[in-house]
């Protein structure tokens, strides 16, 4: 399967941990390690969370990665 750049993008300059969805989609946790600022982003399907510590976030990000099937391409 080949993916759009919707969802496979560049890496972003703070990005923690990639992982990908059930489709190849990224998924990715963006933020700091320290404190409540690492939040994830999923390019498959767009869903997104608030900020949280990095644990909560990568487990959150996981978790979503594990059951998300959509894979963003641009038509028209």
């Amino acid at each position: 399967m080949k993916l759009s750049p919707n969802s496979n993008p560049p890496e972003p300059t703070d990005l923690l941990i990639r992982l990908h969805n059930q489709t190849g989609a990224a998924v990715d946790v963006t933020g700091s390690e320290r404190g409540h600022s690492a939040c994830w982003s999923c390019h498959g399907c767009g869903d997104l969370s608030s900020e949280h510590g990095l644990a909560f976030a990568r487990d959150e990000a996981n978790a979503h990665a594990t059951a998300c099937r959509a894979s963003h391409h641009r038509l028209g």
